[in-house]
Order: C-alpha cells, then structure tokens, then sequence
C-alpha cells in the first residue's frame, strides 16, 4: 500500500469489480479513456485475471480517499508500458466517483504514483497521452509538473470529431518530491 495524507493507493481486489463496471459505464468516466464502449461483468473479470499476468510495476492500483468513514475507493492508476532498460513507464489514472472529480484527488494519487515510480521503481521518466479536449487533466499535469512534448493531430476520434492527443512527460530531476 503507498500512503499519503488523506488518499492512498491500494492493489485491486476481486470485490472491486463492480465498482470499476459502474465507473466505466458511464460515458462522462469513460469519455477521456480510451474506451469507446460500455463494459460487461465478464470483460471486468477476464480483465482482472489478466492482470497476473502483467509484471508487478504494471498491476493497477486503487486511488481511495480518507473520509469519516474510513476509506473509500474512488479510482484507478497505473503505470504501462513500462521499460526497464529506459527506465520509463507511461501513467494512466482515472477518478471513477464523479462527487471527488474536481477536489484535488487526482493530483495527490499521481503524485504518490510518481513517488513511487522515481524513489522505489527507479524510472527516470514518466509520460501519459492525454486528449487534448480534457482539459481538467491537462491542468492537473502541468501543476504536477509535466512538461509537454508533443502532439499527434486529429489521432483520436472522440464525440463525433478528430481531437489531438497530447504527450506530457516529467523527468525524475524535475519531480518536486525528489529525494
């Protein structure tokens, strides 16, 4: 488990499966993923057995919130893509609960993610892929620190048009809470 003040970051569980089906039933959720189509129970649970599968850095977590009722998961992050030898891994996050869209919560779990990614899995860059409409999330980056590095025109078809996806990057040298 990675702590911080008031949200930490969990290993899923199977009991969280229905949590994941509801989120990303939801077309404002799933509106920046790159899913274009609801999702089934069995596709949550083939997902999820998949994830043995995966090397230990790619296993998602669960982005949960302190509240006064103990924890409550809102969320998920990742990290994919990851290459040992660059040392670079790409980061997915997504806030599921929309009551927690807006609070600051994304920004503390990538910054825990990012934590852990330079201090305990040793990258020297994390990027993500963010489309260029979201712009909530390309707020959060750039406060976070990402930098941007490019941007694939009209690359994703989304809500009836060609939108850019934009490539954000922040270096282990640039990261604020940097050892």
């Amino acid at each position: 488990m990675i702590i911080g003040d008031t949200v930490r970051l969990r290993g899923i569980d199977k009991e969280d499966l229905p949590l994941f089906v509801s989120w990303l039933n939801d077309p404002d959720v799933r509106r920046y993923l790159s899913l274009y189509t609801p999702l089934s129970n069995a596709q949550e649970v083939k997902w999820f057995e998949d994830l043995a599968n995966h090397c230990l850095a790619e296993q998602p977590l669960m982005i949960e919130v302190q509240n006064e009722k103990g924890w409550k998961a809102v969320g998920d992050i990742s990290y994919i893509n990851v290459d040992q030898q660059s040392r670079n891994a790409e980061l997915g996050v997504f806030i599921g609960d929309k009551e927690f869209w807006g609070k600051g919560i994304g920004t503390k779990a990538i910054s825990l993610m990012l934590d852990y990614g330079f201090k305990t899995l040793n990258f020297h860059r994390v990027y993500l892929r963010v489309f260029a409409p979201n712009q909530r999330g390309v707020h959060c980056y750039e406060k976070i620190g990402f930098k941007h590095e490019g941007n694939m025109r009209e690359a994703y078809f989304l809500d009836g048009e060609y939108v850019d996806v934009l490539f954000m990057s922040i270096l282990k040298e640039e990261w604020r809470g940097k050892s």
